[in-house]
């Protein structure tokens, strides 16, 4: 197994879709008090992130927020520098950058672009980002091309630079992936790493090659690769069976139904997991509408090990192992009579 040693983790959670933004903004300022250190914000096709960001930026005094995250399909690449520029001012440098490449369903369906090229086009929308924050004068060559040369267009693009001066010119940048070329993009040029449905046995396995490939070309500056990963997290009693309702719903949703037949990536890594057969069954169940079945299919052993679902010693047990694979977030979704007692007794065991 893949062993990096650690010091004390942060404590992360996600905001979710469902809820309205101010009843999230009202969340964020409980997670704050319960003393953890970051908050992501979903987008997809919901309300979108920046909007509830830009408030929470005024609302909060401590916890960092981050976009978890923004598809580098449906913003171009000096927006999405240029909102972050933004976001960080705003919250006195607590932005974290979260991006992602989402997947043909959403970006085809839903933004009405061609899902082409999403490796190379996350690693020049990082470059320039980097650029913008710097305030290099903004010269790009690659999917992206700025300014856009002679023949193409109107011919009067001009070179151009970030009007303001940033809060910092090096913003966090976090990568969504699960395939071995974005593992390997993200160990290689973010600052963060964010993996879904984590299994952290399988980990070395799985993308122990891409984690160390990308790790080999990653440059000093950049630090230590910093991994968010864990699940939902119950640690009462009485809140099992809700706290597993959630669970078996949001898992089954992207093994089952993120995506389509041959192109759902959750679905894909499960199967590297050694579930083939019941990835398969739950996608087949979930595509037909029988979403309660799909949910029943999910293996046991997968949902106990990809979520902090348990007694006290069981979920600090699986909070070892996270950390055994060099997680440095944990990464959690809190279900609890008083979700605030919950993550400041975690907070404790994870310091």
């Amino acid at each position: 197994m893949m062993t990096v040693k650690h010091d004390a983790m942060k404590l992360s959670a996600q905001l979710r879709y469902i809820h309205h933004p101010l009843e999230n903004a009202r969340i964020a300022l409980e997670l704050e008090q319960a003393g953890v250190d970051v908050v992501w914000v979903p987008e997809a096709y919901s309300f979108d992130s920046v909007s509830l960001l830009g408030f929470m930026a005024a609302r909060t005094e401590r916890i960092e927020i981050a976009s978890g995250i923004l598809p580098v399909f449906g913003r171009s690449p000096a927006v999405i520098a240029q909102t972050a520029a933004g976001l960080d001012a705003l919250s006195g440098g607590r932005f974290v950058l979260g991006l992602g490449a989402s997947g043909p369903q959403v970006v085809e369906g839903w933004h009405g672009v061609a899902y082409d090229r999403p490796l190379g086009r996350t690693r020049d929308v990082v470059q320039i980002c980097r650029k913008v924050w710097s305030r290099e004068v903004l010269v790009h060559e690659g999917i992206y091309r700025m300014p856009l040369p002679v023949g193409e267009g109107t011919g009067l693009g001009k070179p151009l630079k970030l009007i303001n001066h940033p809060e910092r010119e090096r913003i966090p940048i976090w990568l969504a992936a699960l395939g071995d070329k974005n593992v390997e993009l993200a160990a290689e040029v973010a600052e963060g790493w964010r993996p879904h449905i984590f299994l952290p046995e399988k980990v070395g396995e799985i993308w122990g090659a891409s984690l160390a490939a990308g790790r080999a070309k990653r440059a000093a500056d950049l630090g230590q690769l910093q991994i968010a990963a864990g699940g939902v997290l119950a640690i009462e009693e009485e809140m099992y069976e809700a706290a597993w309702r959630q669970a078996r719903g949001t898992t089954a949703l992207y093994v089952g139904g993120m995506g389509a037949k041959g192109k759902n990536f959750y679905n894909a890594m499960v199967v590297r997991y050694g579930f083939a057969e019941a990835a398969a069954s739950v996608q087949d169940l979930y595509l037909s509408g029988r979403k309660a079945e799909a949910e029943a299919a999910l293996p046991a052993d997968l949902m106990q090990r990809t979520n902090l679902i348990g007694s006290p010693g069981f979920v600090r047990e699986r909070i070892a192992a996270l950390r055994e694979v060099g997680v440095t977030h944990l990464h959690v979704n809190v279900v609890a009579t008083d979700t605030g007692k919950v993550l400041e007794t975690v907070k404790e065991w994870i310091s």
